[in-house]
């Protein structure tokens, strides 16, 4: 892990030293020294983070490279405030201060170098040579190749395990039995994905030991992979492995055979047999790729199980029809008996003591359904007598590395840690600063990742769509968990389980990556570069020095006091804390990159913003600021501006509202998102120069204004959400005088008056989500949308003034479809094969509906049905009448 923040580290001061080399004369040639001893110690941290360091001598050393590394990092960032504080006022000011401090100043920049060549001094020192220093003979690690050993003897140990240890698995084994035996002669993959722990193993092998699961083929064999195979020895085992199923002697020569006699005799052997094959654990498309050739196709029903973390690993195709299984975690009551298989084995039937099951249901509870977790803290708590409960109980941690007994939790799930590129690690490791079970916004993460300096720089990628694939990644590892998709299929929120929390937890904290206060620890001083505070009485107390911390978060709506004593701070997120006024110390932290105002008390933002020269992201949305100073157009960098709030009432033609935006702010050249910007004067041929945006909310728009709209519009090519919101109620939204709306345009929202529908509508290609609001037409809406092919999300508010909605053809990947307010609306008709994937049907405020749409019994996917606000009629009628037409929808809701 340490290898990690020196990487970071590395790439923030070669950046310094580019970006800003005018401010380091004096110092740069002792930072240029440092930055090469970092990159010896990168090499030799990497060779520690391959071999893993074992004995506490190198573990002390690796510990201390990390520490050195930080101390560099604060002396340059402290050299950069003290330089950069004086540029705050402008050129004249600068030039006066220049002149004034210049005695200072040189000072400060011999003090830097003189900091730095002690540092260096320090390093060099420990170990004469630098080859020697960081040599790979001074690693002797051994710890890493141990536990992939042992997680290799684990896995295969459940081959072994007896039918009754086992819970939760017949239905799925079941499934798989039918895919195995199905009679189909080609060949069949089947991938079974998720995370570790959650029983992809366990699956695999009690349907690979199933008596009529083997007799159905001629030869099976078991193979486990380990992040460090050799493909020569897993061609062999494949041939030991068929041959001992069929209580055959195994090639006498087979120890000296080379890559290619084994591939030759592997697929000699396998030529003529319906073969089962089972790959645990693959960790990479890489073998895959290798062992594709060995495993041919002879059309005689052969079956390969293969088991992973990783999504792509999942999907990857070695021949064949390919089916996909993600596995399931366990319900409360599997849980719970598998908890209480393994706790109370010795107990009459297995079961509980009364005076246990209020904590042991907790202590499920936590494991949130991972079978390892969970038979693991049951074979800790067997035989523990009330007090060891309730000392477990009240610490509710996992402890991983002080319990021997779950120490099969932490090396199964390091596995998947270590298996993350350096940046990765970074990432997954910030998210456990959130707290348990806190769904965290895709959004946020990502402006939250871009301050901090994880997200890589790619001339081809702008930083969002790198920290993005950075998500996808981290949930195609399955180290993050998708609670709620966005109509075209994105994460839009995410969280970590439990237990990969805990972990990435303790990881931060050993590394002082992040620490999270919870309101029990008393700290006299945080070392962490990160502080998260999830529980307080309204101020932090037990932090007396905070000078290191480089973020701050709060998840707690009782903290009213900030320690702002680091003047390096990156990140401050005080989303829906109860702060109404912001210090004057906030406005000097010249490092800041993300400001997170959200859901707060706050009600004005001080002129003294324009000296957060590096702020990247403000967020106030949701708070009581009425109007934005113009210092905001000297902010730069700024690349989020998020400023909307959502009035929650779809009668009323107001639904979203902002505070007043200075003009100036189309000259911040870096925005790619701003959420509310009111229309005035000319700003709108001003904005006519803003290529550069992906999102915008424009309010105040007139019908006159349509040309200068259209032309802005046509020029933004990188758009992909839009929202257009007119004067008033009675203003008419014009928008036909553009030729072809932006190529990647995803989300539309037009709020207002149209006359008819545009145009360029069919043109939406990429679209996948479009809102009407208000716009009361007289056309019929639909035939202009059935046919976009990625169209997911649809919600139509006082769109349409006519009786009836027919879906006669199209809206092929519509998931989600609402309608508010449609005061003449009496009848809506399904045809059959249309909507095919709808998911969530909303109807409300339509007070003439008085029976359930025509053809509802069509959309056999529909999950949930939403009624409120709706006719006496329609609701008798889908409690009685029209009953059996809705019985295959699993949720309908009907309020008032």
């Amino acid at each position: 892990m340490d290898q990690a923040v020196v990487e970071l580290l590395i790439e923030n001061i070669i950046s310094i030293l580019s970006n800003e080399a005018s401010l380091l004369w004096g110092a740069r040639d002792a930072i240029e020294d440092i930055k090469d001893e970092l990159i010896s110690m990168q090499s030799f941290l990497v060779d520690a983070d391959r071999k893993g360091v074992g004995r506490e001598g190198e573990k002390t050393w690796v510990a201390n490279v990390r520490d050195w590394a930080y101390d560099v990092e604060d002396i340059i960032d402290e050299y950069m405030y003290h330089i950069n504080h004086q540029q705050i006022g402008g050129q004249s000011s600068w030039n006066l201060h220049h002149t004034i401090n210049f005695p200072k100043n040189l000072w400060m920049r011999r003090q830097t170098a003189t900091k730095i060549q002690k540092i260096n001094e320090k390093i060099k020192g420990a170990i004469p040579e630098r080859k020697q220093r960081y040599g790979i003979d001074h690693i002797e690690g051994t710890s890493s190749k141990d536990n992939q050993k042992w997680v290799v003897r684990h896995a295969e140990s459940s081959l072994f395990f007896k039918e009754d240890e086992l819970v939760g698995i017949e239905k799925k084994r079941q499934s798989l039995m039918k895919r195995l035996m199905d009679g189909k002669p080609h060949l069949t993959v089947i991938s079974i994905v998720g995370m570790g722990g959650s029983g992809k193993t366990i699956l695999a092998a009690n349907t690979y030991n199933n008596d009529d699961v083997k007799k159905h083929f001629d030869c099976c064999a078991w193979i486990t992979i380990s992040q460090a195979y050799e493909l020569e020895d897993v061609l062999r085992s494949l041939i030991m492995e068929f041959h001992e199923s069929r209580k055959e002697t195994n090639p006498a020569d087979l120890n000296s055979m080379s890559y290619r006699l084994l591939v030759k005799t592997l697929v000699s052997y396998l030529e003529e047999k319906r073969y089962l094959l089972v790959l645990d654990d693959v960790w990479d498309t890489k073998l895959l790729d290798e062992i594709k050739v060995s495993l041919r196709d002879s059309c005689l029903g052969s079956r390969i199980i293969l088991t992973t973390r990783k999504e792509d690993v999942a999907c990857y195709h070695l021949g064949g029809k390919h089916h996909i299984h993600h596995i399931q975690l366990l319900q409360n009551e599997e849980a719970w008996e598998l908890f209480c298989n393994k706790a109370f084995i010795n107990c009459t039937n297995g079961s509980c003591p009364l005076e246990l099951k209020s904590s042991a249901k907790e202590l499920v509870r936590k494991c949130d359904g991972l079978p390892l977790a969970i038979a693991a803290l049951g074979s800790l708590m067997y035989s523990k007598n009330m007090s060891e409960w309730n000392e477990i109980y009240n610490s509710l941690n996992w402890s991983l590395s002080k319990n021997p007994k779950l120490e099969a939790v932490k090396s199964i799930l390091l596995l998947s840690f270590n298996d993350l590129p350096y940046q990765l690690k970074h990432c997954f490791l910030y998210c456990s600063l959130f707290p348990e079970d806190h769904e965290i916004r895709r959004k946020r993460l990502i402006k939250l990742w871009m301050a901090e300096g994880f997200v890589e720089q790619d001339k081809r990628s702008m930083p969002e769509e790198v920290a993005e694939s950075y998500i996808l990644e981290l949930i195609f590892r399955s180290m993050l968990q998708v609670v709620k998709r966005n109509a075209n299929g994105r994460p839009k929120r995410c969280k970590l389980h439990d237990i990969l929390r805990e972990l990435a937890l303790s990881i931060s904290e050993r590394e002082k990556i992040g620490v999270v206060h919870v309101g029990r620890e008393e700290m006299t001083e945080c070392e962490a570069r990160r502080l998260s505070i999830h529980k307080t009485d309204g101020e932090v107390k037990s932090f007396t020095s905070t000078s290191k911390l480089r973020s701050f978060l709060v998840f707690n709506k009782m903290l009213k006091t900030l320690p702002l004593g680091s003047k390096m701070l990156r990140v401050l997120d005080l989303e829906d804390a109860p702060i109404d006024d912001l210090p004057d110390e906030l406005f000097k932290l010249f490092n800041l990159r993300y400001l997170n105002l959200r859901g707060t008390l706050v009600k004005e933002i001080p002129k003294s913003i324009g000296r957060l020269r590096n702020l990247q992201t403000l967020d106030i949305r949701d708070t009581k600021v009425e109007i934005l100073p113009c210092e905001i157009g000297e902010l730069q960098n700024l690349r989020h501006l998020i400023l909307h709030q959502y009035t929650g009432n779809w009668n009323d033609f107001k639904i979203v509202i902002g505070p007043r935006t200075p003009s100036n702010i189309c000259g911040l050249k870096n925005l790619q998102v701003v959420t509310y910007l009111e229309i005035k004067g000319d700003l709108l041929k001003q904005i006519r120069s803003m290529t550069q945006l992906t999102a915008i909310v424009l309010s105040n728009v007139k019908a006159a204004d349509e040309m200068d709209l259209c032309d802005s519009i046509h020029n933004m090519k990188l758009m992909r959400y839009l929202c257009i919101v007119v004067t008033n109620a009675e203003e008419t939204l014009r928008m036909d005088a553009l030729s072809s709306p932006p190529t990647n345009l995803q989300k539309l929202a037009l709020v207002g008056k149209l006359e008819k529908v545009p145009q360029w509508f069919h043109s939406l290609q990429s679209l996948t989500a479009l809102a009407l609001h208000w716009s009361r037409l007289e056309e019929d809406l639909l035939p202009h949308i059935a046919a976009l092919p990625h169209l997911g999300h649809l919600e139509l508010s006082n769109a349409y003034v006519g009786k009836q909605l027919c879906f006669s053809t199209g809206f092929l990947k519509l998931t989600t479809f609402s309608i508010h307010n449609f005061p003449q609306l009496n009848e809506i008709i399904i045809e059959k094969g249309v909507m095919p994937n709808l998911k969530s049907l909303g109807i409300y405020s339509c007070m003439e509906l008085k029976t359930v749409p025509k053809g509802i019994e069509y959309l056999q996917n529909l999950q949930e049905l939403y009624l409120k606000y709706v006719s006496m009629e329609l609701e008798n009628r889908i409690r009685e009448v029209d009953s059996p037409k809705v019985q295959h929808i699993p949720a309908i809701y009907i309020s008032k």
